[in-house]
């Protein structure tokens, strides 16, 4: 319940307030999003296979997000893309989590019929 007010909450708040991130700071903010979305299905299909911990996903949200940035900044002082490999490699987790938590909502509604 208390996801869900928090999602709600940020949604009203994106949705009211105009913020606008600098042209120089959109590959860490892309890569540390997308590390973020990473922690979140993590934490649903932690959640559905009944082993979620709250530490184990703060940690792993802001540390995710943190890291992905750094990786990102790091390759643009080197002036070699990293930031691509943080895409690929969150993207596919992404998708990996996805995956399964689509498997197991559709046993868990075979079982229920």
């Amino acid at each position: 319940m208390i996801g869900f007010v928090g999602l709600i909450l940020g949604i009203i708040i994106g949705v009211v307030w105009n913020v606008n991130i600098p042209d120089k700071f959109s590959p860490y903010m892309s890569v540390a999003i997308l590390a973020c979305l990473d922690s979140v299905f993590g934490a649903i299909r932690a959640n559905l296979s009944k082993n979620f911990k709250t530490d184990i996903f703060i940690s792993g949200f802001f540390g995710n997000a943190v890291l992905a940035a750094a990786f990102a900044y790091l390759g643009d002082k080197l002036g070699v893309p990293i930031y691509l490999a943080v895409v690929i490699v969150f993207g596919g987790r992404i998708f990996n989590n996805f995956a399964i938590i689509r498997r197991v909502l559709i046993e868990k509604a075979k079982s229920h019929q």
